[in-house]
């Protein structure tokens, strides 16, 4: 449930900060999220063993709230300083959190189970962020201001546009389905490499494994958009990653887990990338932006958890495969 409602709450409260962006206030929410970041993290240090409501109110409310503050400001923010090359900027910027998934998996992983201990290893997890975070705020800035007067009528708009408009309907209808299996391998594949009797050091890195192609391929989606356009590197990703989901049947050996996890890494890595520049690409307004990502992003955000309810305990392999 933890990991669950932060991934939620990320692009759940994109409604909110999505209009504040368009309002002009993009400082007042980046910078809150950034700040309610660190104070998430640095709290979490301070969890006792056993207290699952210490852990849920830091990691799952407090850091999924912060996260979501800045997510869809930070994409919205690029369309007012880029347009031709929009798609590439987007996807490097996308890239950071396949990036992010590395280096914290590796880094707490050697300081947790080390002889640091969980709290330290969070306390330098959490100023390492703190640190990056802090550059952000200093180099980030807005190009234009969006006039006041006329926002709630846009607001209501550009809401009214993402479920009445038909490419806007469609893309965000199809990024729905896409992100209901998204994350099915980043949650099992672990478990699934055990179950098939790999060791538990292949295990960690296995996961390691899928988000080093994420990142591989989220940095050169926009790279690639430019030739074949963001519309056609969507669907090729999108079938070619239904085709690898179906594959997780037949996973055995170490060398089939390596070929699978690179390849859907690499592949849905580029799908997330082009998530933003295929809104971007469908906003004729720019100062409906923020909030038309806002509302896209929270429709499209919510993992379906049906895939470890069809899982079950007997861990039947197929039945969540087939239903991605």
């Amino acid at each position: 449930w933890i990991g669950s409602l932060s991934a939620f709450l990320v692009t759940a409260i994109g409604p909110i900060c999505g209009p504040l962006h368009d309002r002009g206030h993009f400082y007042l929410v980046f910078v809150g999220g950034a700040l309610l970041q660190s104070f998430s993290l640095f709290m979490l240090s301070l969890a006792q063993p056993g207290s699952y409501y210490q852990v849920f109110l830091t990691q799952g409310i407090g850091s999924g709230i912060a996260q979501g503050l800045m997510y869809v400001p930070s994409f919205a923010i690029l369309s007012q300083h880029f347009c031709k090359r929009r798609a590439l900027v987007m996807s490097i910027v996308a890239s950071g959190a396949s990036l992010g998934g590395i280096v914290h998996t590796i880094m707490l992983n050697r300081l947790i189970n080390g002889p640091i201990g969980f709290a330290t290893g969070v306390r330098i997890s959490a100023g390492l962020v703190t640190g990056l975070l802090f550059i952000s705020c200093l180099l980030i800035r807005t190009r234009y201001e969006t006039g006041h007067d006329s926002l709630p009528a846009n607001t209501w708009k550009a809401a009214i546009k993402c479920v009445t408009e038909v490419p806007s309907l469609l893309m965000v209808t199809a990024f729905l389905f896409f992100q209901t299996a998204y994350l099915y391998p980043f949650f099992y594949f672990q478990l699934d490499s055990v179950r098939h009797g790999l060791s538990t050091s292949f295990s960690f890195y296995s996961l390691v494994i899928v988000n080093a192609a994420s990142f591989c391929g989220r940095f050169s989606a926009g790279f690639i958009a430019h030739f074949i356009s963001v519309v056609d590197l969507t669907i090729l990703s999108t079938v070619a990653c239904a085709v690898l989901l179906g594959g997780m049947i037949w996973l055995s050996s170490m060398e089939s887990f390596i070929a699978l996890g690179l390849l859907y890494g690499l592949l849905s890595g580029m799908n997330i990338a082009m998530m933003a520049p295929f809104m971007a690409l469908i906003t004729t307004d720019p100062s409906e932006l923020g909030v038309r990502m806002g509302i896209s992003f929270a429709i499209t955000g919510k993992w379906s958890p049906i895939s470890g309810a069809l899982l079950t305990k007997q861990y039947i392999w197929w039945a969540p495969a087939l239903f991605c």
